[in-house]
């Protein structure tokens, strides 16, 4: 099953090299992947909506899930399974930095689906620009070559379930924690 897995992998990443590369996505898809950097973009969409009295609830939420989303992953898992990125075992002209750390899960993408989650629970109007950026920044780490698709996979089902969690810790959290 896991040679399986990482067959698909490798055919998945040189299918989008070899039929997808093109030098607007070339130009688009590293400045959209540094959107995702440590998280920033959904680190600003929870300070945001912390700053909102109508949304703050969600805002404690979503940072509380980033946290938690990288130590489990981030210092986690990634440190665990230790998996190389694509990038380092085949050469390529690289249209990003080399990234320092391991590959397995997508850190871009656990903080994009749990960002895009809780920002969608808190106005589905909100919905309508994050999912979509969440799913373009997933996107571009195979673009870029520095993910696996299995660590886009696993990174997007772990954003879910933290997505979730985010929500229904808002649900419990007591209004009096959030007021000011």
């Amino acid at each position: 099953m896991l040679e399986f897995i990482q067959n698909a992998d490798w055919t998945i990443l040189h299918w989008i090299q070899e039929n997808l590369r093109c030098g607007a996505l070339d130009f688009i898809l590293p400045k959209l992947t540094l959107l995702g950097e440590a998280g920033a973009i959904w680190i600003a969409v929870g300070l945001a909506l912390l700053i909102s009295k109508k949304y703050r609830k969600y805002g404690v939420c979503l940072i509380a899930a980033l946290v938690a989303g990288l130590l489990i992953c981030n210092i986690g898992l990634k440190n665990i399974v230790a998996r190389p990125r694509p990038c380092w075992l085949e050469s390529i002209d690289l249209l990003v930095n080399n990234p320092k750390d391991f590959s397995f899960p997508s850190g871009h993408t656990w903080s994009a689906v749990t960002g895009a989650l809780v920002a969608t629970a808190a106005n589905r109007k909100f919905g309508y620009v994050a999912i979509p950026v969440a799913v373009l920044l997933a996107f571009s780490r195979l673009y870029l070559f520095v993910h696996f698709p299995s660590d886009v996979l696993a990174g997007a089902a772990i954003g879910a379930v933290l997505g979730i969690l985010a929500v229904v810790l808002y649900k419990h959290l007591p209004e009096k924690l959030c007021k000011r």
